[in-house]
């Protein structure tokens, strides 16, 4: 029988693309390729390059094809259940790497780990989140908590739940961080009414508000450096 001459381009194409990787980095990888790099550890013998351009097409960037929700990627044709898992794990495993190296940094305050974890985390979703990052008396992470989702623009948040969460965890510290998806940064009225809010309410309880962090598309808003915290 004779052999599938696509068959044995497709190994050996996908040798290459591996021993290339390996050898440069991605650096030297048009996106497209690095997404048709990641497809073939879903997908086995096809020519997956034809669907990483599809991909990205349909999302734009690898950025928000990592952030598109899995029923959103099986609507390409090619993706399946692997593939989207495939895809979703990549994100969380970034998402935790990011997290694990904020975590051992020592004096944490608004570093560029914690901005990276931030960003990874809340950059691409689609309806607000407001989080806290809980510090001990070393100024490092304790744990990083989702305290409300809600719809696009409008998280409900009470700061007594906020505060009631950091003295269980024996916190010393808080960081707020929260995304607004429509990508501007600039805090409303009401993110520094509430802002304002926490921080007083903190101070009687000897707990220190070192930062609120607004996280849009590709940018971050800090209310420490922008001298809205006293």
């Amino acid at each position: 029988m004779q052999a599938d001459p696509g068959k044995d381009y497709n190994r050996g194409h996908r040798q290459r693309l591996k021993e290339r990787f390996l050898s440069t980095g991605p650096g030297a990888f048009l996106e497209h390729e690095i997404l048709e790099l990641v497809l073939t550890y879903a997908i086995s013998r096809r020519d997956v390059k034809p669907l990483a351009k599809d991909l990205l097409t349909r999302f734009g960037s690898l950025r928000e094809i990592l952030d598109a929700e899995p029923g959103d990627l099986k609507s390409i044709t090619g993706i399946g259940d692997h593939s989207a898992l495939l895809l979703k794990l990549i994100k969380e495993i970034g998402a935790l790497y990011l997290k694990q190296k904020a975590m051992r940094k020592s004096q944490l305050a608004c570093t560029a780990e914690l901005l990276d974890y931030c960003k990874t985390v809340m950059g691409g979703k689609k309806d607000e989140e407001f989080c806290v990052i809980y510090l001990d008396t070393q100024n490092q992470i304790i744990e990083f908590e989702t305290v409300q989702r809600g719809i696009v623009n409008q998280a409900v948040v009470y700061p007594r739940q906020v505060l009631e969460s950091a003295l269980r965890k024996k916190a010393s510290a808080i960081i707020l961080a929260h995304n607004h998806p429509s990508g501007h940064v600039r805090p409303s009225d009401a993110d520094i009414r509430l802002t304002r809010t926490i921080q007083e309410t903190a101070k009687v309880l000897d707990i220190l508000v070192h930062d609120h962090i607004i996280i849009g598309e590709n940018r971050f808003f800090s209310f420490r450096e922008e001298g809205l915290m006293p």
